[in-house]
C-alpha cells in the first residue's frame, strides 16, 4: 500500500513538473510602465510649469513666515507688547494662508493627475494586452510581488516601448 502511494505521488509530481515547464511567465512593474512612458514624462514637465506660480507663492509665504518667526525668537523680548502681538498675528495669518494655499495646490494637482491617469490607463492596459498577446504568456506577476527576477522575464520595458508607440 505504501509503495502504491509513493508511485502515485511521484507520478503526480512528474505530471505537474511537466506542466510547469510549459508555462510562460512574465513580470510587469505596472507603475513603472505608467510613469516611465513618454506621455507621463511630458505631463510631469507640463505639470511642473503649470503649478510653478502657486508653488512659488507657497515658498514665498514659507520664507516670510520663517523670517517673522526668527524675528520673534530673536527680538521678541526687546519688542513692545503691541509690536510683538502684531508680528505674532501676522505669523499666524501667514501660516493659515500657507495651509489653505497648500491644500488648494494639492487638490488641483491631484485633479490634474487623475485626469491624465484616466487618459493614460486605457493606453497602458492596451499596451500590456498587446505585449502579453505577442509573447503568449500564461502567467504575469506584478513586480512588487517578486523578490528577484531574471531581466528576460521582465516585460516592463516592452510595455513602455509599446505604449510610447501608441498615439
Amino acid at each position: 500500500m505504501r509503495k502504491l502511494i509513493q508511485i502515485a505521488v511521484l507520478s503526480t509530481m512528474a505530471v505537474t513538473g511537466a506542466a510547469w515547464a510549459d508555462i510562460k511567465i512574465a513580470v510587469l512593474d505596472y507603475q513603472m510602465a505608467l510613469l516611465d512612458s513618454d506621455a507621463a514624462k511630458k505631463y510631469a514637465v507640463d505639470s511642473e510649469k503649470k503649478f510653478a506660480p502657486q508653488l512659488n507663492k507657497l515658498k514665498a509665504l514659507e520664507s516670510d513666515a520663517k523670517r517673522l518667526q526668527d524675528r520673534l525668537m530673536k527680538d521678541g523680548e526687546k519688542m513692545q507688547q503691541a509690536e510683538y502681538e502684531r508680528l505674532e498675528l501676522e505669523l499666524k495669518q501667514k501660516a493659515r494662508d500657507f495651509q489653505v494655499q497648500s491644500q488648494d495646490l494639492n487638490e488641483a494637482k491631484a485633479m490634474a493627475d487623475n485626469e491624465v491617469l484616466q487618459i493614460l490607463k486605457p493606453k497602458l492596459d492596451k499596451a500590456v494586452e498587446e505585449v502579453l498577446k505577442a509573447g503568449n504568456y500564461d502567467l504575469v506577476i506584478d513586480r512588487g510581488a517578486v523578490v528577484d527576477v531574471k531581466p528576460q522575464l521582465d516585460i516592463t520595458l516592452r510595455v513602455i516601448e509599446r505604449m510610447n508607440q501608441m498615439r
